[in-house]
C-alpha cells in the first residue's frame, strides 16, 4: 500500500502496529483516510483480516469504510467485521443466544415495540398512564440500560414516587422482553457485556479473534460501548481510537467524551499522535474554531493548521431582530447565487429547530429552494399539525380529518371501537362525526372544543393557542413525557405562538379563519422547485460530519447559543461551546456569524445578549457589517474595561452590551438610570455589573 500520500502525522498513526494507540483527530484532518490507510496496512504486514474489527457510528459510514477498504486491498476485506457498536453486538447475541436464555429466532424490539411492551407493563402493575407516560418509563429504561444500571442497582438511586415506579417497571419489562423471546435495541451492548462477565471461555475465544480492534469516533462512546471495548482490547491491548474530543456534542444521548480523555489512563502503554493538519479550512476560520475551544478546561489541548491560505474574513450581523436577521441570511444567499455559488454548497445552521420556520418563510417568500436536514418542514411536524387539527375543529366542526385526528390526541382512552361506532352514526343519521358525539370519553373531546369556541371570542389568536395547548393537553403530555424528542416537540409548539403573535402584528386582530387560510397557503407550499439545487437547513447537531463552502451560524445569542438550559452548568457550556467549534469547523471558505437584538420566539419578545462565542473570537478575524458596530469602532473614544471603580455622573456616556450607547441621567449610591435609544429606553443598571462601561474621551 502506498502511504506517500499520507503526512507524517498520518503515516506514523497508520504504520504504529502493535500496542494501544490514541490518534486525536482534529476537525477536516483525514482520519478516515487514515483509518481505512491503517486497516490495509495491517493486513499487509500479515495480519489477517479475520482478526480486525472496526467500528464506526452509523451504518452508512461502516458501509463506506469497509467499500473504501476493499477499493485499497481487494476482496479479502470483505471478512473484516466492519459495523456499527449495535451490528456487532448483534453477531456476538446470534452466535451465543442459548447463554442468555433466547431462542435462536429471537425477536428485536424497536422502538415502537419496547413502547408497546411498557404500556402493557403499566397495565398489569395497574399504573395509571395518563399520570405517568409510557414514553417516560421507556427512555428512562433505556438511559439506564445504556449505563449499565439495573433495576436492583437503580434501588439506591430511587428517591421519587416516579423513580420507585421505573424499578418495578424496568423488572417487569425485562420479563415481558424474556417471555416474547425479544431483546431490545440497548441490549444489543448490554448482552455481549452480560456474556463476557458470565463467560471467561467466551471472552478469551472473542479476545483471540479480534487481537487488533479500530474505533472511530471514541468521544461518542457511551458507557456499555466503552465496558465492551474494554473487555474485548483487555489481552493484546492492540487498540486503536480515534476521536476529538473538542467535537464531543452528544452528551444527552448519553455520550460519555471524557472516554477519550482518560484513555492514556486506561491504556498505560498507549502512543498518542496529534493530527493537527486541516484540509477543509481556510486560516482564518480555523483560528475562529482554535479561539473558541481554548475557553474549555476538558479537552485535548491542540490548534488545528490549515493547508489552504488566510481566505476571507468572518461576516458578521448583529440583526435589529429575528426578520432582520432572516432577511440577512436571505439577501446574502441571493448574492451567492448571483455569484454563481451552487445553493448545495451553502448551509443555514441553527441551535434548535423551532428556529426553522423564519428561514422556511423568508425562503419561500424569495423563492430560495431549500431542504430541512434532519426534520420535516415546520407545518409538517406532527406535534404542529396535531394543533393545527384543534385550531381547524374549533373553526369547522364538521372537519372530520381534523376531528379524528385530534379526538385521541393525546390519548383519552378513545378506542377504534367507539370511533367505528361514531362513523356509522354519522353515516345512519347523516350528520357530522362532531354532532353525533353524545356521550362517553368522546364527550370529553367535545366539550374541550366547544369551550374552547367560547372563548375563543374574546381572546387573540396567540392567547387562544396557549389556551388550546393547556386544555387539550398536548402541552402536558410531552412536559410529562420529559424526553429529548418531547422537548423538541415542546419548543416547536411553543414557537408556534410566534406565527400567529407575528400576523398579529401585521394584521391587527386577526380571525380564526383568515388565519387558517394563510397558513394553508404557506405549508401547502413548502417544496419552491423540484431543482436538486438547495440550500440546506439543519440544527448543528445535524450537521456533524458534514462540511459545506458557505456556513450560516444563526441565533448566537446568550439563552440560544448557548442553550438557556446550558446557562447554570460549567459542562453543558463546554458541550455548547464544542457545538460552536464543530459548527464553524464545517466551513471550507466563508463564515457568517448572525445573532438578533430582540426576536420573537416561542410567543413571546426577548432580548438576548450577544452569545459569549462571539466575544470568544479574535477580534481581527471578524469584519461586522452591522451600522451600529461599524460607528462604535470608528467612534473616537476609550470603552473602559473595568468599571469597578468608576465614578458616574448625570450626563455620561455608557456602552451596554446589550442595549448599546446610553447616556446617564441619574446616580445613585450603587445603580445609575441610563437612557437608551428605543426600543430600550431608560434602564435601571448595577454600576458594576460586568455588562455595562463607561465611555471616556
Amino acid at each position: 500500500m502506498n502511504i506517500e500520500s499520507l503526512n507524517k502525522e498520518q503515516q506514523e498513526a497508520v504504520t504504529y502496529v502493535n500496542g494501544p494507540l490514541l490518534v486525536l483527530a482534529g476537525a477536516g484532518s483525514g482520519k478516515t483516510k487514515v483509518l481505512t490507510s491503517r486497516i490495509a496496512y495491517l493486513i499487509e504486514k500479515g495480519i489477517d483480516p479475520y482478526n480486525i474489527l472496526a467500528i464506526t457510528f452509523t451504518n452508512k459510514a461502516a458501509a463506506e469504510m469497509k467499500e473504501r477498504v476493499i477499493k485499497l486491498i481487494g476482496g479479502e476485506a470483505r471478512n473484516m467485521q466492519i459495523s456499527t457498536f449495535h451490528s456487532f453486538g448483534l453477531k456476538l447475541i446470534r452466535e451465543n443466544y442459548e447463554y442468555l436464555g433466547l431462542d435462536n429466532n429471537f425477536a428485536i424490539f424497536d422502538t415502537e415495540d419496547s413502547l408497546t411492551a411498557v404500556k402493557r407493563v403499566l397495565r398489569k402493575l395497574d399504573i395509571d398512564p395518563n399520570k405517568f407516560p409510557p414514553k417516560s418509563f421507556r427512555n428512562k429504561i433505556s438511559s439506564l440500560k445504556n449505563d449499565l444500571i439495573t433495576p436492583d442497582s437503580f434501588n439506591r438511586y430511587a428517591k421519587t414516587d416516579f423513580d420507585k415506579l421505573v424499578i418495578q417497571v424496568y423488572k417487569e419489562y425485562d420479563e415481558e422482553l424474556q417471555k416474547n423471546n425479544a431483546v431490545d435495541f440497548d441490549d444489543l451492548l448490554i448482552l455481549p457485556i452480560k456474556l463476557f462477565k458470565d463467560n471467561k471461555e467466551l471472552l478469551l475465544k472473542y479476545q483471540d479473534r479480534f487481537k487488533y480492534i479500530l474505533i472511530d469516533e471514541y468521544q461518542d462512546t457511551n458507557e456499555a460501548q466503552y465496558v465492551l471495548t474494554k473487555y474485548l482490547a483487555s489481552k493484546y491491548q492492540n487498540i486503536c481510537v480515534v476521536g476529538d474530543s473538542d467535537q464531543a456534542i452528544y452528551g444527552f444521548r448519553g455520550a460519555n467524551f471524557k472516554n477519550i480523555l482518560n484513555f492514556e489512563k486506561d491504556y498505560k502503554l498507549c502512543k498518542t499522535i496529534v493530527l493537527k493538519k486541516n484540509y477543509r479550512s481556510t486560516k482564518v476560520i480555523l483560528d475562529a474554531a482554535n479561539s473558541v475551544i481554548k475557553n474549555n478546561i476538558d479537552r485535548h489541548p491542540k490548534d488545528l493548521e490549515s493547508i489552504k491560505k488566510d481566505g476571507e474574513l468572518i461576516t458578521y450581523y448583529r440583526a435589529k431582530n429575528g426578520n432582520d436577521e432572516v432577511s440577512f441570511v436571505g439577501k446574502t444567499i441571493m448574492d451567492l447565487q448571483k455569484a454563481n455559488i451552487s445553493l448545495d454548497d451553502i448551509v443555514v445552521l441553527y441551535r434548535t429547530n423551532a428556529q426553522s420556520r423564519l428561514f422556511e418563510d423568508e425562503f419561500l417568500k424569495r423563492n430560495i429552494p431549500y431542504r430541512i436536514i434532519g426534520a420535516v418542514n415546520f407545518y409538517a411536524r406532527r406535534e404542529i399539525k396535531d394543533l393545527m387539527a384543534y385550531l381547524k375543529v374549533i373553526n369547522n366542526p364538521r372537519d372530520a380529518i381534523s376531528l379524528l385526528r385530534s379526538i385521541n390526541t393525546p390519548k383519552r382512552g378513545i378506542g377504534n371501537k367507539t370511533i367505528e361506532d361514531l362513523i356509522a352514526k354519522s353515516n345512519d343519521e347523516n350528520i357530522s362525526l362532531f354532532d353525533a358525539i353524545v356521550d362517553g370519553k368522546a364527550l370529553l373531546y367535545k366539550n374541550i372544543i366547544l369551550d374552547l369556541q367560547k372563548e375563543k371570542e374574546h381572546l387573540s389568536l396567540t392567547e387562544l393557542v396557549e389556551l388550546v395547548l393547556e386544555k387539550s393537553g398536548l402541552k402536558e403530555e410531552l412536559i410529562k413525557e420529559n424526553s429529548v424528542e418531547a422537548e423538541t416537540r415542546l419548543e416547536n409548539l411553543e414557537e408556534f405562538k410566534s406565527i400567529t403573535k407575528a400576523f398579529e402584528d401585521k394584521y391587527g386582530l386577526i380571525s380564526l379563519p383568515d388565519f387558517l387560510y394563510e397558513v394553508s397557503l404557506i405549508s401547502d407550499n413548502t417544496e419552491v422547485t423540484d431543482s436538486n439545487n438547495r440550500v440546506s437547513l439543519m440544527t448543528i447537531h445535524a450537521v456533524k460530519g458534514l462540511e459545506f463552502d458557505y456556513v450560516f451560524i444563526t441565533g448566537l445569542e446568550e439563552g440560544l447559543f448557548p442553550h438557556i438550559n446550558a446557562l447554570f452548568s460549567n459542562s453543558e457550556i463546554e458541550e455548547e461551546r464544542r457545538l460552536c467549534y464543530v459548527a464553524i469547523t464545517r466551513a471550507k471558505e466563508k463564515l457568517f456569524l448572525t445573532n438578533a437584538r430582540t426576536r420573537v420566539l416561542y410567543g413571546k419578545d426577548q432580548i438576548n445578549p450577544v452569545s459569549r462565542f462571539i466575544k470568544e473570537i479574535t477580534p481581527e478575524l471578524i469584519e461586522s457589517i452591522n451600522p451600529e458596530e461599524k460607528e462604535k469602532k470608528t467612534e473616537p473614544r476609550k470603552v473602559l474595561e473595568d468599571n469597578k471603580d468608576s465614578d458616574y455622573q448625570v450626563g455620561d456616556y455608557v456602552y451596554h452590551d446589550i442595549f448599546g450607547t446610553g447616556k446617564v441621567i441619574n446616580v445613585e449610591k450603587t445603580v445609575v438610570k441610563v437612557a437608551f435609544k428605543m426600543p430600550y429606553g431608560i434602564k435601571l443598571l448595577m454600576k458594576e455589573h460586568a455588562s455595562l462601561h463607561k465611555i471616556v474621551e
